[in-house]
């Protein structure tokens, strides 16, 4: 699970993956080169309640990737920006689940914005149009090359190029239009097909808008200002001030707690990001508890008990006999499996079981 975190010079793109991660990226380099990667642990206050039961010897989070990258240059006639990112990067940009696109929105006289002037919707709606373009120039170069070979090979191949031209044609109006794939709505077997372009206007997006600290009390509005006006599908907005979550991790856990008091802040922003970063990549997770350890793990939402199993170990999936279910409620409640099972709150689910989020499963398999 991999988070590209995009956004144009000066708007905060390294602070905001600093605060994710707690870690000490050069920051201030105003659109530099390098590439930053991080890993953070979903919040799951189930866990450590669980841990409280089992008293098992480790608790294991389920992990996001971050990955912070350049902000591409402006694209121009004949050349576009995206595509002059460092191979790497742009391997980076392309390979990842979802992108997190930072959109300054504070006033600092000592970090002069490129335009003179503070707007986030002009600057979200910049970058947009530079992964739009992007996405333009891919789609028409495999149309052209669809156009002069398509018709040769089997039938079958023949076949399969123009369904592809028929549905890379569709893509292409909507990217002229000026909008993204993620707002058409293909089939899923069309998605499959064109799964293999990495498109970066059909990756879900959280636009992350970069607040001042006088700015704080009127977050909502802030937000709400902006997510009304990018009605886009797979899309969320949210915002934090990156500079005080990176003062917040430098504190102790009781002066950040007075410090966010007196903020008026309702806990930190940043648990919540994560939060809505693992929920944009469409994740949800079952549990599994015992005495060595207790464990999130992320499934895609509508996965079944075979998928389950898979994730920690496609043995498990192979050998499948049943799933132990308990949701994490019935368990805190009970306070055992043991009590689980005596109360008819342990369920034996079959392979076609969809998982619930908080669904607490052993797994039972042959060998």
């Amino acid at each position: 699970m991999q988070i590209a975190i995009v956004g144009l010079a000066a708007a905060g793109k390294t602070t905001v993956f600093n605060t994710l991660t707690r870690g000490h990226a050069e920051t201030g380099g105003y659109g530099g080169i390098q590439l930053n990667v991080g890993v953070v642990k979903v919040p799951d206050d189930r866990l450590d309640r669980l841990a409280d039961i089992f008293k098992p010897k480790k608790i294991v989070h389920a992990d996001v990737t971050y990955v912070d990258l350049p902000a591409p240059p402006a694209s121009s006639e004949g050349r576009v920006g995206t595509e002059e990112l460092p191979a790497e990067h742009l391997a980076r940009l392309r390979d990842s689940d979802a992108l997190l696109h930072v959109v300054r929105a504070f006033e600092d006289p000592s970090i002069p914005h490129a335009e003179g002037s503070v707007d986030p919707w002009r600057d979200l709606e910049r970058l947009d149009l530079e992964f739009i373009l992007a996405d333009l120039a891919m789609t028409e170069r495999r149309l052209d090359r669809l156009k002069a070979t398509g018709r040769h090979g089997s039938q079958a191949e023949r076949d399969a190029n123009e369904r592809e031209e028929v549905i890379l044609t569709r893509i292409h109006q909507a990217l002229v239009e000026g909008r993204p794939i993620r707002d058409t709505a293909l089939p899923p077997e069309d998605e499959k097909a064109i799964r293999g372009f990495r498109f970066l206007t059909q990756k879900p997006v959280l636009v992350l808008l970069n607040v001042g600290e006088r700015d704080i009390p009127r977050e909502a509005g802030i937000v709400a200002a902006i997510a009304d006006r990018y009605a886009h599908e797979h899309a969320l907005v949210d915002a934090l001030s990156a500079k005080i979550e990176m003062e917040l991790g430098e504190l102790e856990p009781d002066e950040a707690a007075v410090f966010i008091d007196e903020l008026g802040l309702h806990g930190s922003s940043l648990d919540r990001v994560i939060a809505l970063s693992y929920r944009l990549l469409g994740l949800i997770s079952f549990l599994t508890a015992g005495p060595d350890e207790v464990r999130a793990w992320p499934v895609p939402d509508g996965s079944n008990a075979v998928d389950a199993a898979a994730a920690i170990h496609t043995d498990l999936a192979k050998g499948f006999i049943r799933a132990e279910t308990v949701s994490y409620a019935d368990l805190l409640e009970l306070g055992s499996t043991a009590e689980a099972r005596k109360h008819g709150k342990l369920r034996s689910e079959g392979k076609t079981y969809v998982v619930r989020d908080g669904d607490v499963i052993e797994v039972l398999f042959s060998r």
